[in-house]
């Protein structure tokens, strides 16, 4: 992989831009959005806007794709905007593709946070030449119920508000949730979802330690981009930490082993130093995603590679952020996972 541009860290007192780029739910449900906002304006010290378009309904939004674009083109160009925070993921944000322009998001890179159907984001970030970030957004880490995790807060800072090194990440021992909530019913606001003890990470197989740029997304996402201009070239993937995870949709074992076979038959997988793996929703299909990653490595003959599941990112909360193009370690050996830069520059 290239090296990419970093955006500027983030400073209290920043602005910064919310935004809907697939799923309009920051106007559907307001109450949501207005508690995710203050929390980012009360914990992080930041000022929040709303691109032009972010509050507007669901389906203005779905009906106005290159809108959407232009929100995201024009958060770029706005100096005052130091960073553009993802509301909500959803299911066609592939269709801004056509009207986005990347000399203007190479030419004023900033950060911009969002996970799920925000690959598709991230990967216009990555082909403008930019450092983006898989991590949570404003509907979900920001606006959880009775208050932001600390595991996810202590993420931000050291992720978005600080230059130096992100250093290991340590597995969320406070414990883990994806307990549904409605979040159309206003009364559960005040509910605090249960968590549940995690035993740590899967450290599946792999020998000593490796290092590679970190590129990756949502698997149901990704299958989007394949065979568009925006799908990365072959040798684009050399030698990269590869991070995956499924979403909420919870895709059955054997969709998980299709999707990895195509990766085997692109050769990204022979490429790459290590593979990643987020915790499922739910923590639903474990075991059987696990037999299903293996079954495809033995076919490859990739008994070596680096291969870690049920990791504290993707559709699971609390989680940390993953920066685009910054160079991660596996250690299988002390079963550590490490950032060895910072995705942001002063």
């Amino acid at each position: 992989m290239k090296n990419l541009i970093k955006p500027k860290v983030l400073k209290k007192g920043d602005k910064v831009a919310t935004i809907s780029l697939s799923w309009g739910g920051a106007g559907e449900l307001p109450h949501r959005y207005e508690y995710g906002k203050k929390q980012l304006q009360e914990v992080f010290g930041l000022e929040v806007v709303e691109t032009k378009n972010a509050l507007k309904s669901a389906d203005w939004i779905y009906n106005n794709p290159k809108a959407r674009a232009e929100d995201l083109m024009q958060a770029f160009l706005d100096p005052s905007v130091k960073a553009i925070i993802s509301n909500i993921g959803g299911e066609e944000s592939v269709r801004i593709l056509p009207f986005l322009d990347l000399d203007i998001m190479a030419k004023n890179p900033k950060i911009f946070l969002g996970f799920s159907d925000a690959t598709i984001t991230h990967f216009a970030c990555l082909k403008a030449g930019l450092t983006s970030f898989y991590g949570t957004s404003l509907l979900v880490g920001f606006a959880e119920n009775c208050g932001m995790h600390d595991y996810q807060i202590q993420d931000i800072k050291r992720t978005l508000f600080a230059t130096k090194p992100v250093g290991e990440i340590l597995p969320n021992k406070e414990g883990w949730t994806s307990e549904y909530l409605d979040w159309f019913d206003a009364s559960l606001s005040n509910t605090k979802r249960k968590l549940t003890a995690s035993d740590g990470w899967n450290f599946l197989q792999g020998n000593g330690k490796v290092q590679g740029k970190l590129i990756g997304g949502c698997l149901d996402v990704l299958e989007f981009l394949k065979g568009t201009e925006f799908w990365p070239s072959v040798e684009e993937w050399n030698d990269c930490i590869l991070f995956l995870e499924t979403s909420e949709n919870m895709a059955e074992p054997s969709t998980l082993r299709y999707w990895l076979r195509n990766y085997a038959a692109q050769g990204i997988l022979h490429r790459l130093k290590g593979i990643i793996f987020g915790r499922p929703y739910d923590s639903k299909y474990i075991k059987e995603y696990n037999d299903e990653i293996l079954k495809i490595i033995n076919e490859e003959n990739l008994t070596e590679l680096a291969i870690v599941t049920e990791m504290d990112f993707g559709h699971t909360c609390p989680t940390f952020t993953l920066p685009f193009g910054v160079l991660a370690e596996i250690d299988s050996e002390n079963k550590t996972f490490s950032i060895l830069e910072s995705g942001v520059v002063e």
